[in-house]
């Protein structure tokens, strides 16, 4: 194998580990929530959005015949509604959660409807369907923004995971490079928030961790 093709595989690699490691990190969620048979202190709509940002890419991937991109995001996919039937089992109050699952996969199955029906082109299919991606997957980055002000507020980062925030900065690196590698924007720019998220995070950690909040609870964001 030339050297390309290692390096091109390496970065592969890195994408799925590090993305699905990011994944993983909702399963202290579930323990919590089989251990408490309830659902205190979890958030409900992190597990949806990542759902259908997750969906949203195994599209792109299939369309544009990525077989890494359709790894990870079908297997996300697996976990995020995983994550989602234990909640909604524990959830004493559904209602509320089954019509904001309903109104999100409603508008998914709208876009899906438009791009494979609307839009003849596979070319054009592409970019707006990689478009709408970019866009969903960048308001999921910039959306804790609100935890990072009550951070500085508090000066306290018990509302951010550590743990988290490195498998954020590693995944959102890996994807802007491979990205990069393919010269698709739709992969490599949306995840350049990721990066800086992070950043941000971490410097928030050196300025306010020092002497307290030596463990870091995790929190989905």
């Amino acid at each position: 194998m030339e050297a390309g093709g290692v390096a091109d595989s390496l970065l592969s690699g890195a994408c799925v580990l590090f993305t699905l490691i990011m994944y993983s990190t909702g399963l202290s969620d579930l323990r919590h929530m089989r251990m408490t048979r309830s659902v205190d202190s979890v958030q409900f709509l992190p597990f949806l959005t990542t759902d259908i940002n997750n969906l949203s890419w195994l599209s792109y991937g299939a369309l544009k015949g990525d077989g890494t991109l359709i790894f990870v995001n079908a297997t996300g996919a697996v976990l995020q509604t995983l994550y989602i039937s234990v909640y909604l089992h524990y959830c004493p109050r559904k209602r509320p959660m089954l019509l904001q699952t309903a109104t999100l996969l409603g508008v998914l199955v709208l876009g899906f409807g438009y791009f494979w029906l609307l839009v003849p082109s596979p070319e054009a299919r592409l970019q707006q369907l990689g478009l709408f991606c970019s866009t969903f997957t960048i308001s999921m980055y910039l959306s804790p923004l609100a935890d990072l002000a009550k951070v500085i507020q508090t000066k306290s980062t018990q509302r951010l995971s550590f743990s988290l925030t490195i498998a954020t900065l590693l995944t959102s690196a890996s994807w802007t490079l491979y990205g990069f590698q393919l010269r698709d924007p739709y992969i490599m720019v949306p995840n350049l928030p990721g990066i800086l998220t992070s950043f941000i995070r971490l410097w928030l950690f050196w300025k306010y961790s020092q002497g307290q909040d030596r463990n870091y609870p995790l929190l989905q964001t």
